[in-house]
């Protein structure tokens, strides 16, 4: 499933490859993941700067997902990929660092599926770093004035073994730049006692979800595709977290 309108509706810009945009269905009984237009809007704004920008719909399910990723990369070939998942309670737009080889999930998946302490990967490293330029582009969102950090875990869920998946293809397919980006709910979030939040862990906690409009999130994807095109370095400055 693609965004809106035809990738070939704009000029391809010279020297770039495709570059291809996923968000994910709704889980855990919700009706709406925001990761998903987000994803189709930001690929729409990229065609009209002359992107060769595609939208693609990724199942939450760890083995639908794979399946779709490994399709999307064949069919569009691109050269850079930004893959995008919901992480309610966030209440900034997360640029993730690194993919975890391991499926640890507090609640099923879309296909029922819940692996408890499992590798991604039996043959696969401990980790993967995003290749993309991380620091830059939370540096680009925070002078947008997007709530933006620096994360050192998406998590041990469908999220993360997309990130896990997509690295590891990237090492043997088109793909030369690649991570993933978790956004907090837009303005269309549930009840936080409903869906996903329904399985938090954290005892009392707020009766709404902290949020950012998605017309924010969309531009905040963007912004991380933008730099991504840039061929400057990433930052050489310290932006980690102590705990």
């Amino acid at each position: 499933m693609t965004g809106p309108g035809p990738a070939t509706a704009a000029h391809h810009v010279p020297g770039l490859a495709p570059l291809l945009l996923t968000g994910f269905e709704p889980f855990a009984g919700d009706g709406h993941n925001p990761s998903w237009p987000a994803a189709q809007e930001a690929a729409r704004r990229l065609r009209a700067r002359g992107f060769e920008a595609i939208a693609v719909r990724l199942p939450c399910s760890f083995a639908g997902s794979t399946g779709a990723l490994e399709r999307a990369l064949a069919e569009h070939r691109p050269g850079t990929v930004i893959a995008c998942g919901l992480a309610g309670g966030r209440t900034r737009v997360a640029v993730e660092r690194v993919a975890v080889n391991l499926q640890d999930a507090r609640i099923p998946d879309n296909a029922g599926a819940q692996p408890a302490g499992q590798a991604v990967d039996d043959a696969g490293p401990a980790a993967y770093f995003s290749t993309l330029p991380v620091k830059r582009i939370v540096a680009a969102l925070r002078e947008a004035e997007i709530p933006a950090e620096l994360s050192l875990s998406a998590g041990s869920f469908v999220c993360n073994h997309v990130f896990y998946a997509l690295m590891a293809r990237a090492e043997t397919s088109s793909v030369r730049t690649a991570g993933f980006i978790h956004v907090p709910w837009d303005e269309n979030a549930p009840p936080r006692t409903a869906g996903a939040g329904a399985h938090d862990g954290d005892g009392a906690r707020p009766e709404a979800w902290p949020t950012v409009p998605g017309t924010r999130l969309a531009e905040a994807l963007v912004i991380a595709a933008l730099e991504a095109a840039r061929p400057a370095s990433d930052l050489d400055e310290p932006d980690g977290s102590l705990y």
